[in-house]
């Protein structure tokens, strides 16, 4: 299992979607995408429910950690986060707002049966028959716009 990084002094200041929120440690600001998971884009079914739980489970806390993973091409920390004890990547996952995000799989036997369990308990997105997953909205994205 992984080890949290205390970092007592982390607060949440903004949650942009249901991967991403912003800490501010003392007077620095660290954008912090939530590793192994795929949460809807903004303009797909359940982004702002994904959105609004991830707030409900990091905007008030009291105790938040992270463990860095890796820096994605935007700059953002890829990291697990803990907020009050709740590992929140996996949260997102088990209250079916986020997916196993396959190519960054690192813990499976951690993230897939909590898919496995939201999806057979029709949780979040998963009330739709054929939920569509992030990345296969983004390359269709990036299909309907052509060549650049």
């Amino acid at each position: 299992m992984l080890n949290a990084l205390l970092a007592a002094a982390l607060v949440v200041v903004a949650v942009a979607d249901g991967d991403t929120l912003t800490f501010r440690d003392g007077d620095q600001r660290i954008t912090v995408r939530l590793a192994e998971i795929d949460a809807p884009e903004r303009t797909m079914p359940y982004s702002q429910v994904s959105r609004r739980n991830l707030v409900r489970l990091c905007g008030e806390a009291t105790d938040v950690r992270y463990e860095r993973v890796d820096t994605d091409r935007y700059g953002r920390t890829v990291a697990h986060v803990w907020c009050d004890g709740v590992h929140v990547n996996w949260q997102q996952v088990a209250d079916g707002l986020a997916w196993c995000f396959p190519k960054y799989l690192k813990y499976p036997d951690e993230c897939l049966p909590r898919e496995q369990e939201a999806r057979e308990g029709r949780r979040g997105l998963w009330k739709d028959a054929q939920p569509m997953p992030p990345w296969d909205f983004r390359r269709q994205q990036r299909e309907r716009q052509g060549p650049q």
